[in-house]
């Protein structure tokens, strides 16, 4: 499943995409890595009805029957939102669109580990090379509830993503799911704004020239490669 994804964009940009009418985000930075159980902007129909870019923590409530001691650090990818659980958060009310610009998935391979990070080594994915922004099909809630045992219970609000079927790119590399993605604003405003029995057709495979592998982002780049200069003096990539 997707557990990474990367932002390179200007809030701006995603205020357009989206006909976002307020932003309390904050500053968004020119790249950031977004990590489960850590706060990602999302574009989310608020609860009094306006359609408001904000900063919530990755991971929707998880299911009971799932859960596995006292914190529940949440459930990032929806697969099956018809399962009784996530019925409660599908209508308008309940949905978001996720910015990305490029999403990793981890090698399969097992031992795969990149030089750099020192960690399983992540394929990442775009639209094209350029980058360009496209969202994620979301949902949102507020929840009281354990995050990390050491902090208690508190109040948080809440984002996952749905996943889907995976196209033949992503299907070598993960074989079971990909995010479901939104490339056009007519998608976003029928996610948004659409019956669920309409918006639900959103959650389907994307074509499999759709997307394309890229680089790493230059934020995955831990240990910046050492050269040597003409005159022998060390120096940083």
């Amino acid at each position: 499943m997707c557990n990474l994804y990367n932002i390179t964009t200007s809030q701006e940009a995603v205020r357009q995409w989206t006909r976002t009418l307020r932003d309390i985000l904050g500053n968004l930075e020119p790249s950031i890595d977004i990590y489960p159980n850590r706060p990602g902007p999302v574009v989310r129909n608020a609860l009094d009805g306006q359609r408001e870019l904000a900063n919530l923590l990755w991971g929707m409530p998880t299911p009971v029957e799932r859960m596995k001691g006292k914190a529940d650090y949440g459930t990032t990818n929806i697969r099956n939102p018809q399962y009784g659980h996530w019925q409660q958060y599908v209508s308008v009310g309940n949905r978001c669109v996720v910015p990305v610009t490029s999403f990793a998935e981890p090698s399969p391979t097992p031992g795969d580990k990149d030089p750099e990070t020192g960690i399983q080594r992540n394929h990442w994915f775009a639209l094209n090379k350029d980058r360009p922004l496209f969202f994620f099909a979301g949902l949102w809630t507020p929840w009281h509830g354990v995050r990390k045992v050491k902090d208690g219970p508190g109040d948080f609000e809440l984002y996952g993503f749905l996943t889907t079927a995976p196209n033949a790119l992503i299907k070598p590399i993960h074989e079971k799911a990909m995010p479901v993605i939104l490339t056009t604003q007519e998608e976003i405003e029928t996610w948004l704004t659409a019956p669920w029995s309409e918006a639900r057709r959103l959650q389907r495979t994307v074509p499999d020239d759709a997307l394309v592998i890229v680089a790493k982002p230059a934020t995955q780049i831990k240990f910046p490669q050492a050269v040597i200069s003409p005159n022998g003096q060390l120096s940083l990539l």
